[in-house]
């Protein structure tokens, strides 16, 4: 064999040795489980606080409201995925171009191709044989296609992505929704616990002060036993219902943090506003009106009509399938074999083709988008009717929760004077350290239980404005800095003006905000301060 004819043989054998060991070592591949390099969570950190400003002042709920809508995880998540869906959409465009695909090719034999012939007169073989192609040549090409079926099924897949952008921002908007209802209800409960954190803290000195006393008494004999032992079980229960409701209010702090993606284990300092005839413009809405906004805004039934549009395009794609396709294909050709005499030609052709099984298959398809489209329309007109129950629930849960705080507002008052009266007592010593301490637990308690109603009248009322698909006209969070966006939620007219058709003017109300800790401690003053009554 020649040095020219082995030097090929020797390429080829040594590039199917390597072809060889690549398939062993990818049969060799194993299971790799993380390790401690590869859990390294210090780049989720960093990512975690990417652009998030630090708080600077106390926290009002304007701005809670805000640092939810631009930098909370769950959200950016939804974000991203509307950016995808846009994508998507974008692909999906280009599925109605033509093709326009560029070969390149290089073949190689061992040997000649030879081709033996027969002769057309005597009809037996031919003595000469014939080589028609170089054992090595290079071939390129351009070729250009257009298919009728291709550009049917991109056209009504680029609908159907279009429809499902908009899903995405449906979910965007209900993602929205749930995250300003539990911004509100855990910034008030962090509000509440910063309150009474100190008063809490006082009265649990008080009690145990008056726990010691009392143990010492029993000690020394001064009272009778069983008194002293009464005594001193009242105390614990006590401390034991001042040692939840500290607990129970550690929590918000954290679930604020969580909401808003600020650094956890740090407090916060908020600020509250003053807040007057909570929820009184929802319920002074129609109803009717209310279920006429849901129907047009509710995310979820707008959800389930772009999921109807979709498989409305699902039975029109199905339908493009079943016609036949005609195809036009034009390509640039070019060979490098040198027996050919054209090396460079072009070649042009028209092609109609069709699946006859579609006369079989065609029937079951189309029925089976159809019945999609059936499913699609009922889940609408099931989440119609789901919606009208929302709205007249979550109405009646509002009036339910403002009936609830008036409540709470009347027993806090009583128990305040009480406590007033009891710790007026105590000073003049015409009272003993139980009887004190009960009536500012129950003072406590009852302050708690005011600010818990307020937090549910705010989640009632913002869990009915998602449910109408009411939100604030804001523009886009990633575009707008944190004070811009902040300074819009404050001026952003009310919802319920939208609804009732009044003025922004009548309904626009200024906050004023106050520092919390410039306000006194004592439940009563902290009360008639920070929340005015209806």
């Amino acid at each position: 064999m020649t040095a020219k004819r082995l030097l090929p043989f020797r390429t080829h054998t040594l590039a199917l040795a390597a072809s060889a060991l690549v398939l062993t070592g990818c049969a060799t591949i194993t299971p790799e489980p993380l390790n401690s390099q590869s859990l390294r969570t210090a780049s989720d950190q960093q990512a975690l606080r990417k652009d998030v400003e630090p708080i600077a002042a106390p926290l009002t709920l304007e701005e809670a409201l805000a640092r939810g809508l631009k930098y909370n995880m769950d959200r950016r998540v939804r974000m991203m995925e509307e950016s995808l869906a846009m994508g998507q959409l974008d692909v999906a465009k280009f599925d109605m171009l033509p093709r326009l695909v560029a070969n390149a090719g290089y073949s190689w034999r061992n040997n000649d191709r030879v081709s033996r012939g027969f002769d057309s007169v005597t009809r037996g073989p031919s003595n000469n044989n014939s080589v028609s192609s170089d054992r090595e040549h290079q071939t390129t090409s351009l070729d250009f296609s257009w298919s009728l079926l291709d550009l049917g099924m991109g056209y009504y897949g680029s609908r159907q992505a279009a429809d499902r952008m908009l899903v995405a921002g449906e979910r965007r908007r209900k993602a929205m929704h749930l995250l300003m209802q539990d911004v509100r209800t855990a910034y008030w409960r962090a509000a509440s616990a910063q309150l009474l954190r100190e008063d809490v803290k006082k009265t649990i000195a008080l009690a145990e002060s008056a726990l010691a006393d009392s143990r010492t008494a029993e000690f020394e004999r001064v009272r009778n036993p069983i008194d002293a032992l009464r005594y001193q079980r009242q105390l614990l229960e006590n401390l034991r219902l001042l040692e939840s409701i500290e607990q129970e209010l550690s929590s918000a702090q954290v679930e604020l943090a969580s909401l808003i993606n600020a650094p956890m284990g740090q407090p916060i300092p908020l600020a509250l506003s003053q807040v007057s005839n909570v929820g009184a413009q929802a319920l002074a809405v129609p109803l009717a009106r209310m279920e006429e906004a849901a129907l047009v805004n509710n995310p979820d039934l707008r959800e389930n009509h772009y999921n109807a549009r979709i498989a409305r395009e699902e039975v029109r794609r199905t339908l493009v399938r079943l016609f036949p396709n005609v195809s036009f294909n034009y390509g640039l050709k070019y060979d490098s074999d040198s027996y050919l005499v054209n090396r460079n030609w072009q070649e042009a052709g028209l092609n109609l083709s069709f699946n006859l099984f579609n006369l079989l298959t065609g029937p079951t398809q189309v029925k089976l988008a159809e019945a999609g489209v059936a499913l699609a329309d009922q889940r609408r007109v099931a989440t119609h009717l789901a919606v009208l129950t929302q709205v007249h629930l979550a109405r009646l849960n509002l009036a339910n929760a403002r009936g609830q705080f008036d409540r709470a507002d009347a027993i806090y008052t009583t128990d305040n004077k009480i406590a007033e009266v009891s710790r007026n007592r105590l000073q003049a010593q015409a009272q003993s350290k139980l009887d004190a301490v009960s009536n500012e637990t129950a003072a406590i308690l009852s302050l708690l239980r005011r600010y818990q109603a307020l937090a549910q009248v705010h989640a009632a009322e913002n869990r009915l404005m998602a449910t109408l698909g009411l939100e604030p006209e804001i523009g886009s969070t990633g575009e707008l800095s944190l004070k811009d966006l902040t300074e819009q939620l404050r001026r952003s007219a009310p919802a319920w003006s939208k609804l009732m058709g009044k003025p922004v003017a009548e309904q626009q109300v200024t906050p004023t905000v106050q520092p919390v800790a410039e306000q006194p401690t004592t439940p009563s003053v902290v009360a008639a301060t920070q929340i005015s009554r209806w």
